[in-house]
């Protein structure tokens, strides 16, 4: 699965409280973080870091890829070499609860504009991305989740998530409820729906990389998957309207130096200008948290971003809090659905 991980539950710590006036303390000239890899991690480079670097002349050491189990090592470790940490919204609340991370200074961050949900108390929302629905191109094209459930209406085979914080939602939204409806989420009827279409569910996908693989080669034609694997390929329909959107953040290790925190809020305000953000999306379909970011982007791509005006309108915000208290408790019946199938 890779960067985009929920954890399945853990007990609750007292979160650490950020230590005052970091900007105060001379800023390390070069910092550390972990990340997820791959191309979100080269966006990072060429967005981020290197207007940071030629602005400032901060280096920062990258290291990937970026997990729970990871954090909290370093944290019981009491290391103090790394300071910035990706993580996905449901992970970051774990953190938080665990006392792993600690809460950002806004104040010395001084962001440009950002969207609300990007700017949380514990992490810096860097990256949105979104989990869609898409078809190999010539199918029948579904515009709602009751459709794209619809197996008599809209034949074929399915490739859906093997992890119930993707899955499950939509499965809740084909049955009629309203995505400002869909929490707290009645997660029987998810399981439910799922039931009537196993037969036709060929493919539980663990690796991002399997739908669009197996749209291609025409074992499935219709998945569930994230957007950024789809946007922009002939061979592919897709479809934003209902869409889950969600974040990936960057928390502040506990226990970091003020000098390095200094400098990672430095990184942290070239993350929030949207001319570095445009720069960002070259390299990967998802998009930064600036609401100004639609007019430095390529007119004949906005459709491909989770961010775009016509994109964030349409679908609705992962809600991590409510995974972070159920998650645990799901996947035990996740897994126990499974072994029936």
């Amino acid at each position: 699965m890779k960067r985009r991980t929920f954890v399945k539950g853990a007990a609750s710590l007292p979160a650490f409280s950020a230590l005052a006036g970091a900007a105060a303390y001379a800023q390390s000239k070069e910092i550390r973080m972990i990340e997820s890899g791959g191309k979100s991690g080269d966006s990072i480079e060429v967005g981020y870091i290197e207007p940071l670097t030629k602005k400032t002349g901060i280096k920062v050491i990258r290291e990937s890829p970026s997990s729970l189990g990871k954090l909290r090592a370093l944290v019981e470790s009491g290391q103090t070499s790394t300071v910035m940490f990706e993580l996905g919204s449901g992970v970051m609340v774990q953190a938080r609860k665990l006392g792993l991370i600690e809460k950002v200074d806004w104040d010395a961050v001084a962001p440009a504009a950002m969207f609300p949900e990007a700017k949380n108390e514990y992490g810096f929302g860097y990256q949105y991305f979104s989990t869609i629905m898409a078809w190999r191109a010539g199918q029948k094209e579904p515009k709602t989740w009751a459709e794209f459930f619809d197996t008599k209406a809209f034949p074929g085979k399915r490739c859906v998530p093997d992890y119930p914080h993707y899955c499950l939602p939509f499965a809740v939204m084909a049955t009629g409820v309203p995505a400002d409806k869909l929490y707290p989420l009645d997660v029987d009827a998810g399981f439910k729906k799922l039931g009537e279409v196993k037969r036709d569910i060929s493919v539980w996908w663990k690796a991002g990389a399997q739908p669009p693989q197996l749209l291609k080669d025409n074992e499935v034609q219709y998945v569930i998957c994230w957007s950024g694997r789809v946007v922009g390929d002939p061979a592919f329909g897709m479809n934003f309207a209902g869409g889950m959107a969600d974040l990936s953040y960057f928390g502040i290790v506990k226990n970091s130096t003020p000098g390095d925190k200094a400098a990672a809020y430095k990184l942290m305000h070239e993350m929030s200008l949207p001319e570095n953000q445009a720069k960002a999306a070259e390299v990967i379909s998802y998009t930064g948290p600036s609401p100004e970011l639609d007019p430095l982007l390529p007119k004949d791509r906005l459709w491909q971003f989770p961010t775009s005006k016509q994109n964030k309108a349409v679908q609705w915000f992962q809600n991590a809090e409510w995974w972070a208290d159920n998650g645990e408790a799901v996947n035990k019946k996740w897994e126990a659905f499974k072994l029936n199938l």
